[in-house]
């Protein structure tokens, strides 16, 4: 009972540590609280490499989240974001396993000559958004998502650690996602005002 009081305590000094954004408070709970998250993903998933990428995606949330409410409980905290990261990447899937699908089963010609351009502006814009990520990024994500490596064969090939990897592998995706929700939001604008 004692040591939980101490290390929510702990925790409590680390994530206002956090939100003035410092590294080595965000490094101690990423260590501290990794594997619990990866562990959460994984049991419901059963993919190693798919519960990696939303543990990476729980800690850039966690360190992207200045100014928000204050967690009072944070193991509670990161399991229902891995939780909840799991129903997204779950639906995810299922809707991107169809896309192309739904492209061309449209049968009006015109409406799929409209789908078909949509789809390769969006693949063009994904390219262009990738290729002004820094360089290491880049070279991580391209290897991680074209290649189809895992963050230790990544590490391994550039000798850079595990970690590393999964730190630039991360910073990358939430560039990617809040860029993508812009071009989200162009597109409905878009379709709006057609």
């Amino acid at each position: 009972m004692y040591q939980d009081i101490s290390l929510q305590t702990e925790d409590a000094l680390l994530l206002r540590q956090l939100d003035a954004g410092n590294k080595l408070a965000f490094d101690i709970l990423y260590d501290r609280y990794w594997k619990q998250v990866f562990n959460s993903a994984y049991k419901r998933l059963n993919d190693t490499e798919s519960a990696q990428d939303i543990a990476q995606d729980v800690f850039v949330q966690l360190w992207t989240r200045e100014g928000k409410s204050p967690i009072e409980n944070l193991p509670a905290y990161l399991h229902i974001a891995a939780r909840n990261s799991v129903f997204k990447h779950i639906e995810k899937q299922g809707k991107l396993t169809g896309m192309p699908d739904l492209v061309h089963q449209i049968e009006d010609p015109l409406l799929r000559a409209d789908s078909d351009m949509l789809y390769k502006e969006f693949l063009k814009s994904f390219d262009e958004l990738i290729n002004a990520l820094p360089a290491q990024q880049k070279l991580i994500f391209k290897m991680r998502f074209e290649e189809d490596m895992n963050s230790a064969e990544i590490a391994e090939q550039l000798g850079l650690s595990p970690k590393t990897v999964r730190n630039q592998l991360g910073k990358a995706l939430a560039t990617l996602r809040s860029s993508l929700f812009l071009i989200h939001i162009a597109f409905l604008l878009y379709q709006q005002n057609k």
